[in-house]
């Protein structure tokens, strides 16, 4: 079975270009090319991009380890900036459950360039609600 497969489509995460490499309800990685249309202007991965890739992994790993009927939604995301991701380079991102509980999850996203410096640590809390009714 390929979990990656059973997400919905993002279309935010779909115009980032976030491509989700290894989905398990302990761990969920992706990377993404850092390209022209996601740069600040000297040529560098933007903040945004970073937090939402982040944002989005800490999202995806929630909505694999939710119950039946409910549903995610991010209510708190912290980011500490070390290093610049450059034009041309990868983004890779790993995301680790440090907290699993029935009402929130808290996820931490380690986001690395190709040379492996650590550029990014993003901790985030994602809360867990009953689904919509249609």
């Amino acid at each position: 079975m390929n979990r990656i497969r059973e997400l919905p489509k993002i279309p935010f995460a779909e115009f980032l270009g976030i491509k989700i490499t290894h989905l398990s309800p302990d761990r969920v990685e992706a990377e993404l090319v850092v390209r022209d249309e996601i740069e600040t202007v000297p040529g560098m991965l933007h903040g945004g991009a970073i937090m939402s890739l982040a944002d989005n992994l800490g999202a995806t790993g929630t909505f694999v380890n939710l119950p039946p009927g409910t549903r995610t939604t991010t209510i708190e995301s912290k980011t500490n900036f070390f290093a610049a991701i450059p034009h041309g380079d990868t983004a890779r991102a790993e995301c680790t459950p440090l907290h699993r509980g029935r009402t929130t999850m808290v996820w931490q996203t380690r986001i690395t360039r190709s040379d492996g410096r650590l550029c990014a640590l993003v901790t985030q809390t994602q809360m867990v609600l009953p689904a919509e009714k249609s």
